[in-house]
């Protein structure tokens, strides 16, 4: 399940990820709880409501013709175990960022969670592969720690390939971007494939997590748009406040918003 631009960064333009990050962050088909949050349309400040829907039409269009079936294969053809280990992989190589975000956010425990894990699973999990730390170190970027510091959220947007944000959000997306080590090293020996080829694995890996999750969110939804902005905002809060809301607890694939700036505990 787990983008997340998922986490959640600028990456690069790649139509890997476009429903993965559109619907991202909806609950598992077992909390049938949900389908009431599935009807509020009203917590979202969606101000741009006739073009996001467009966008997030164009999304959907995209993830039925190339993101789902590239999942599916990729779910039917790798066994759980080396999908764990791509998993892995790319959670590794954003512990740095989280690092970061979480320093400036002042939760140094969590940081310091962040490089044990960091420095345990590159040299001792093989460069990441493997969780040889065991440390659950969850995702910090730039817009949670915006959020934490009180800058508001802005407008919900819906953006073709990369889905659901804020301004708050999306600024902090492309500060994380150039904050993440692997894209800074990159763009210093012209690998522009190593950025693209990561958000490729991290939007596949994560769709194929969330198929059967997805499905049912649409298939009890009244309003799937409007479902989603729901779910997007819960999890997002969720997030912020560090599994301390009492929201419906979502996949963890990431979404870049919440209601209202918050404190963390």
């Amino acid at each position: 399940m787990g983008l997340r631009i998922k986490s959640t960064s600028l990456k690069a333009g790649l139509l890997a990820t476009a429903l993965m990050v559109s619907v991202s962050g909806c609950a598992t088909p077992e909390q049938k709880e949900s389908k009431a949050a599935v009807v509020m349309y009203d917590e979202v400040y969606d101000p741009l409501e006739p073009m996001n829907r467009y966008f997030f039409d164009v999304n959907y269009a995209l993830d039925a013709l190339l993101l789902r079936p590239v999942a599916e294969i990729y779910r039917g053809v790798l066994p759980d175990a080396a999908q764990d280990s791509v998993r892995n992989f790319i959670t590794n190589l954003w512990q740095p960022v989280y690092f970061i975000n979480n320093v400036l956010q002042g939760e140094m425990d969590r940081a310091g969670d962040n490089m044990g894990a960091f420095f345990t699973n590159t040299f001792l999990g093989v460069g990441g592969l493997f969780d040889v730390a065991k440390l659950d170190t969850q995702p910090e970027d730039m817009g949670q720690t915006l959020a934490v510091w009180g800058v508001e959220e802005g407008p919900y947007l819906v953006l073709p390939v990369f889905g659901p944000r804020t301004t708050r959000a999306a600024g902090g997306a492309v500060v994380d971007y150039f904050l993440n080590p692997v894209n800074y090293v990159a763009r210093e020996h012209d690998w522009d494939y190593v950025p693209v080829a990561l958000f490729a694995a991290d939007g596949i890996d994560a769709r194929s997590r969330s198929i059967e999750a997805l499905d049912e969110i649409e298939r009890t939804s009244i309003d799937f748009y409007a479902a989603i902005r729901s779910l997007y905002r819960q999890n997002r809060n969720n997030m912020i406040l560090n599994g301390a809301s009492n929201s419906t607890q979502l996949p963890d694939m990431s979404f870049e918003d919440d209601d209202k700036p918050v404190q963390k505990n």
